[in-house]
């Protein structure tokens, strides 16, 4: 069985809800109230705290409360694992592509 980091699972898990990645892409703008998050979903609040807690609870936002006001904000390399995972995934693969094009290039009757 692979082993994969309970770190890296709870980041993909976190990812893998369009409303939570919508939130990550308003994020990378800047901080944002969690009211301001809320803004473009027809949820309820509690939703939309639920879904910032999975977010949170990933390491992928962090929070801080002043006064009433609950601001968000992406956690710095927040999303580094990730795509240093999927880099690894992806080389093996561009290579074999790399090679079969070198291949057919070796093959091409065109090229003698």
């Amino acid at each position: 069985m692979l082993n994969y980091s309970e770190s890296l699972d709870r980041t993909f898990h976190a990812l893998a809800d369009r409303t939570r990645r919508a939130m990550v892409e308003r994020l990378v703008r800047s901080p944002a109230s969690v009211s301001e998050l809320a803004e473009p979903f027809a949820m309820s609040m509690p939703a939309v705290v639920q879904h910032l807690k999975v977010l949170e609870d990933a390491g992928i936002v962090t929070s801080q409360k002043v006064g009433r006001v609950r601001t968000v904000q992406l956690a710095p390399d927040a999303l580094a694992a990730g795509g240093e995972w999927i880099g690894r995934q992806r080389l093996p693969a561009e290579q074999r592509l790399d090679r079969l094009a070198a291949q057919l290039i070796d093959d091409d009757p065109q090229e003698h």
